[in-house]
């Protein structure tokens, strides 16, 4: 995998890290079911991602880390295109293939792709509507009219999100009435419910308390055995702890992509080392 030119260092990680989520040989991964090569992206004359090149294999958790401004939030909106919805931006080289199929090609419909690449987002945004509404709502969309099935649904997905205990006797009340970590957990619940492919997860516990974010944390590696995942974060203990393999980005560029534990263990870049180790970013 990419790293950046690296000088002979001494430098260790000083600082005692959390238990990894798994110790991943990256030689040995599965299969890439996303691969990004070159990629140059642009918001209008300004160039904020630079020869991007890494591969993202499936049913994995894979983080994005680095200091804000980096470009990691924006490289994960480019994997189902929602930056195409900004003015200005677009990409300037390189490609994205998702099981090989170049995702601009011009046969390629946008709104399928979305289907197979569901999102969640920093904030959670529930629809005001009812719990069950929340999680039934992508199937109705995808024209699912049958109520047994839309049942079934709506359970096993939230079963899938660890939230079927907590209002399975509340279905028909507002999804609005619960706390910010089920809410999360809801949009999660509404994300699966419709099968994608892949989940992208945008700093989906920058908002929640530490018990909220140990659920989601939780959550996330059960669906790494059905889903492939990846997760932006500022917060390097919940990548040690989530992800597989870790990506490290600053200013615009690809630093290091190794195993989570080689990253935060024993990374190639001293940069790579400077920032886990909390001298700066």
């Amino acid at each position: 995998m990419p790293v950046m030119d690296s000088s002979n260092t001494d430098l260790r990680i000083r600082t005692s890290m959390p238990a990894f989520a798994s110790p991943v040989d990256i030689h040995q991964a599965p299969r890439a079911l996303i691969e990004i090569e070159n990629l140059d992206f642009h918001y209008g004359p300004h160039k904020v991602l630079h020869e991007i090149s890494l591969q993202i294999p499936e049913r994995q958790v894979t983080a994005f880390i680095g200091p804000s401004g980096c470009g990691k939030s924006t490289l994960l909106r480019c994997l189902n295109r929602m930056n195409d919805l900004i003015d200005g931006a677009r990409v300037g080289a390189g490609r994205i293939s998702i099981r090989g199929i170049d995702i601009h090609r011009s046969d390629v419909d946008v709104i399928e792709l979305r289907k197979r690449l569901g999102m969640v987002f920093q904030k959670s945004n529930p629809f005001p509507k009812s719990i069950y509404e929340n999680v039934a709502y992508g199937l109705r969309i995808q024209g699912v009219r049958d109520r047994s099935r839309l049942d079934e649904a709506v359970e096993r997905s939230l079963q899938g999100a660890g939230l079927w205990d907590e209002v399975k006797d509340r279905l028909h009340t507002s999804g609005l009435g619960l706390s910010g970590g089920q809410q999360q957990r809801l949009c999660i619940a509404r994300t699966i419910a419709v099968e994608p492919e892949i989940i992208l997860m945008d700093e989906p516990c920058s908002a929640l308390d530490p018990i909220a974010t140990a659920k989601i944390e939780e959550l996330i590696k059960e669906l790494r055995s059905k889903f492939t995942i990846v997760i932006v974060t500022h917060n390097m203990q919940q990548a040690a702890r989530c992800s597989d393999l870790t990506a490290f980005f600053y200013l615009g560029r690809l630093v290091e992509f190794s195993p989570t534990r080689t990253i935060f263990m024993n990374p190639v870049n001293p940069q790579t080392e400077a920032y886990v180790s909390g001298r700066f970013g």
